[in-house]
Formats: C-alpha cells, sequence, structure tokens
C-alpha cells in the first residue's frame, strides 16, 4: 500500500488534539463510536496514526482484531496543543493493529507521551502501586493510514480535500433492518436529552468501501420514532446499523462525559431520524485524586477479567 502523507496543518491537528473519535464495526455491519486519547501519536514517514485504549475495552480490541478497518475523528480544538484557529474537522480512515503485551520500552514512550496533554503522573509508594495496573493495562493501537478526509471547518459545511484514496463512489444500499425490529429500544427522550446537552455528537457509519466513516451532527428534536438529526457533511440515503457518541471533556481529560447508542438510522442525506438500540456511558469526575483512584481501581478489574475470560489469549 502506498503511504499516504499529509500537509503541516493537518498533522498540528493530529498532534495536538486531546481527544478524537474512534469508529470500528460490529459483525452485524454497524458501526461503535468511543472517544479516544491520541496522546499525538502520528509518523508522516510511515503514514500512521496511533491511540491508546484499555484491556478494559476488551470487546473493541476483538472487534478490531476481526475486522481492521476504523476511522478516527479529529473534531475538536478544545484543550488540547495545536492551533485553536486551525478549525479543520479531519477523518482518518485505516487498518488497526496492536500489541497486546507491549514492551517495557513502549510503555515508557506512551507514559513521556501522555504528559503534555495530561499532566506530570502521580509518584510516590501509594500512587506507584495503585497505578501499576493502570500503565500496564495501556495498549497502544497503530492506525495505518489509506485516507484523510479533511473539511474547512468543523462543521462540515465546505467541501473536504482527500489525501490517499479517492472517496467511494455510488450509492450505499440500506442494510436489512434487525430481526427485533428497527424501533428504538432505549430511552428516547434522556439520549436526545444528552445529545443536546453535551459539547459534541458525532455519528458513525459504514461507507460503500466498506469503512466506518464519522461525522458530526445536530440533534434537532425527538419522537417515539427517534432522535432528529441534521448531518452536514450527510449520510447515505436509506436505512441502516450506527452508532451515535454524545461527549464532553474538560482539561487534562480531567473530568469528562460519555453516552454511546448503536441502533439504526433512517437518513435523507443531511438528515436523519436515529433509533438507539443500546446505551451505555459514563462520567468522571472533575478532581484528579477520585479520577486517579478510578482509575486505579477500573484497571485492575479489567486485568483480573481479561485473565479470568482468557481475553489475553484470545487477543494474541
Amino acid at each position: 500500500m502506498t503511504v499516504v502523507t499529509w500537509p503541516d496543518e493537518v498533522d498540528d491537528i493530529l498532534g495536538g488534539d486531546l481527544t478524537c473519535a474512534l469508529a470500528y464495526l460490529t459483525p452485524a455491519g454497524g458501526t461503535v463510536v468511543s472517544a479516544v486519547a491520541p496522546i499525538g501519536l502520528r509518523d508522516r514517514a510511515k503514514g500512521t496514526v496511533g491511540f491508546t485504549t484499555s484491556l478494559g475495552f476488551g470487546r473493541k480490541l476483538e472487534r478490531i482484531k476481526r475486522d481492521p478497518r476504523v476511522a478516527l475523528a479529529y473534531h475538536a480544538r478544545k484543550h488540547g496543543l495545536g492551533d485553536l484557529g486551525n478549525q479543520r474537522y479531519v477523518l482518518v480512515q485505516g487498518t488497526a493493529t496492536f500489541e497486546v503485551s507491549p514492551d517495557s520500552a513502549m510503555l515508557e514512550e506512551i507514559g513521556e507521551r501522555v504528559v503534555p496533554f495530561m499532566g506530570p503522573p502521580r509518584r510516590g509508594r501509594f500512587w506507584d502501586s495503585w497505578l501499576s495496573a493502570y500503565y500496564r493495562d495501556r495498549i497502544l493501537v497503530t492506525v495505518a493510514v489509506h485516507r484523510i478526509v479533511v473539511w474547512p471547518d468543523l462543521d462540515t459545511e465546505g467541501v473536504p480535500e482527500v489525501f490517499g484514496e479517492p472517496l467511494p463512489v455510488g450509492a450505499v444500499s440500506s442494510q436489512q433492518p434487525p430481526a427485533q425490529g428497527a424501533a428504538p429500544r432505549v430511552d428516547v427522550p434522556k439520549a436526545a436529552a444528552n445529545a443536546e446537552r453535551l459539547a459534541h455528537c458525532l455519528l458513525g457509519f459504514a461507507q460503500a468501501d466498506g469503512f466506518p466513516a464519522i461525522v458530526p451532527v445536530r440533534p434537532t428534536g425527538s419522537g417515539p420514532e427517534g432522535l432528529h438529526l441534521d448531518i452536514p457533511a450527510g449520510a447515505p440515503a436509506g436505512g441502516r446499523r450506527a452508532g451515535l457518541l454524545s461527549h464532553d471533556y474538560r482539561p487534562k481529560l480531567i473530568g469528562l462525559e460519555s453516552r454511546q447508542h448503536t441502533g439504526w438510522l433512517e437518513s435523507a442525506g443531511t438528515t436523519g431520524t436515529y433509533a438507539p438500540h443500546t446505551s451505555s456511558g459514563f462520567a468522571a469526575p472533575a478532581n484528579k485524586t477520585v479520577l486517579l483512584l478510578a482509575n486505579g481501581f477500573l484497571a485492575r478489574r479489567g486485568l483480573k477479567r481479561a485473565k479470568q475470560e482468557g481475553l489475553l489469549e484470545a487477543l494474541r
């Protein structure tokens, strides 16, 4: 595959955003969208970008291993390190690989890269012991870039520029509705309230070439049929499985909230109705000490579960 490179104004975003959205595919042809920490990971010479995740999110890693096509949306400059005047929306599509048991040198590099974004780590006898699982739990995911789509503004209302493989052409066929039906299965008013309240709302779906795409959307209300969305960049017309992420975050990720859904999208192009089928999420406190205590606990529980369920061997 030809190495895909990108200009300085895009590299500033890839190297500076505090968080970005990840989309990966489900076995049923749907898409899950979640927030991840890219910590400036990218290599223009090799044509790769990256992000970190945790063994505690084993299903995400299993699905990426099954189908490595992913997308990353760099959709906000807030609290990052780059130029705040650079308001481009950057969508990266590529294939992902990861090392289940990274060596100490890689973990050390990840630790150094985190500092400019999230500050120095807490040290001392207690914190070194409590957070050992958290740092050992880090997984580095590297994405070989196939395509970068760059809109001139974060609202994706302009004409995008494409680096790498051209965008797929032609209409995308609608998918078959789920066997249990396409209607909402979770609380629609609650999902709509979260989508309207949180600063960022993003929609993920599969393109004609099989790669997931992520675009920002604007909630415009709801009804028994689902959430009503404006989709500035557009989505394939018809019905399909799709993922929805609503989230917000504070400086250094000390205080963040994320709400995720999988469900069914009926799209007319730049408008659509989203029927949520599943719901998950979390809110992290805006207190670093409490956050680190929680991170240590969740990492220990995640590692224990991964060993009990044989996740490490399965991923290897």
